[in-house]
């Protein structure tokens, strides 16, 4: 995680597609099990997981109560497919050819 002096970037990353999501209008809710352990409880997809595979094998993304994803967080991409919204792809950049007029580069 973020709290000791190591940063997880994945989780950072996470993080960051998280906040996107939500500006882009998807209904997204995190929960962590050391601070809100009875989310887990409640859900009977969780608290199956959770009694089966640990808490070792956290994160568990489920997405209209079906696991769609464990043991690690989602990619932009992978959250933008699940969620049926277009990623923000960066154009690539036009890169010019320094040879003009049919001629071999130096």
């Amino acid at each position: 995680g973020v709290c000791g002096t190591e940063v997880d970037q994945a989780l950072v990353d996470f993080a960051t597609d998280v906040d996107w999501l939500k500006k882009q209008g998807a209904s997204i809710r995190r929960f962590n099990l050391a601070q809100e352990p009875m989310e887990f409880v409640n859900n009977t997809k969780a608290k199956t997981f959770l009694e089966t595979a640990g808490a070792g094998s956290l994160p568990l993304l489920i997405l209209d109560g079906e696991i769609v994803l464990t043991g690690r967080y989602p990619k932009r991409h992978e959250l933008a497919r699940w969620f049926g919204i277009r990623p923000n792809i960066e154009k690539a950049e036009i890169v010019k050819s320094c040879c003009g007029n049919g001629k071999t580069c130096c």
